[in-house]
């Protein structure tokens, strides 16, 4: 195709047909493990993707029948816990630096958020482990050490993305806002917030998304539980990552039970987090400042 578009349509052209095919072909490349894991997650998955899975626990239960209601409520619980201990404190992070962070605090703060964000999510779980062993003892198992957690491996990400979405609000709307006599929290209350509420929206959104996923700190702070417990800051909870790990490294014996509610489950955390996603893709199309 390129031999015969410089040909016909000059070497300008070929060139550009040429980077067009290698952009492509490179996009189809990257899709295939995507489509790789969704078909198989599917096809494994979908067995016991029934009403038993979903309004049943694993108490008492050994071998066939059994469901992950348990595991679902408590990723629901755990990471609502989260969200709402992170999404304020990222938030007030992100303003701070932006509209008054000035001198070495903010340049600590920024560091320390670079720093967090490269931490290992088991690094999270060890640490709100061992901080909920000096006041529990060493063999503390709750929900709400799995919030901390998750919180810990949030809120890195909620300040950066609220940080890039407050710098891109025009300094103008801020100067007209000062010109009439608005102090500068109001402000920050009812124009800069506003305008950038779509992208702080969806920042938010994704960064529980990608939290929802993490196994290795409630492996540490959580455990597992076979039965429904509804209460985080009391005793073992259950989440569909966890869940899904100790069935498929423990089957038991027969195996093909296990294996498939191991599959079901990361199909259902993959479709929780789909569904996370095209909210935060919703919320940045009603939210988003209208140009006309």
């Amino acid at each position: 195709m390129y031999t015969a578009s410089r040909v016909v349509e000059g070497p300008r052209k070929a060139t550009d047909r040429l980077v067009t095919i290698i952009v492509t072909a490179a996009f189809l490349v990257a899709l295939i493990p995507l489509a790789s894991v969704i078909y198989t997650v599917v096809s494994e998955g979908i067995s016991r993707f029934d009403a038993e899975f979903f309004n049943s626990s694993m108490l008492g239960v050994v071998g066939e029948g059994g469901g992950a209601y348990h595991a679902i409520m408590g990723t629901l619980i755990i990471t609502g816990l989260a969200a709402a201990m992170s999404i304020p404190v990222g938030l007030l992070t992100a303003i701070y630096l932006v509209e008054y962070g000035r001198g070495r605090l903010a340049r600590a703060i920024t560091f320390f958020v670079d720093v967090m964000t490269g931490i290992p999510s088991i690094v999270a779980g060890l640490f709100a482990f061992a901080l909920f062993a000096l006041f529990f003892g060493p063999g503390v198992r709750m929900g709400f050490a799995g919030a901390v957690a998750l919180s810990v491996l949030m809120v890195p990400v909620l300040v950066r993305s609220t940080e890039e979405m407050l710098k891109i609000v025009p300094n103008e709307l801020r100067e007209a806002s000062f010109a009439l006599g608005v102090p500068k929290w109001r402000t920050i209350l009812k124009v800069v917030l506003p305008t950038s509420v779509a992208g702080i929206a969806t920042g938010v959104t994704l960064a529980v998304a990608r939290v929802m996923g993490e196994t290795a700190p409630l492996l540490v702070t959580v455990g597992l539980a076979t039965g429904l417990n509804l209460n985080p800051f009391d005793g073992r909870m259950s989440t569909l990552p966890v869940f899904a790990y100790y069935s498929y490294v423990s089957p038991g014996v027969p195996r093909e039970p296990s294996l498939e509610r191991a599959w079901t489950a990361a199909l259902v955390l993959i479709m929780i987090v789909m569904a996370l996603n095209l909210l935060a893709r919703l919320i940045s199309r009603v939210f988003a400042p209208k140009t006309r």
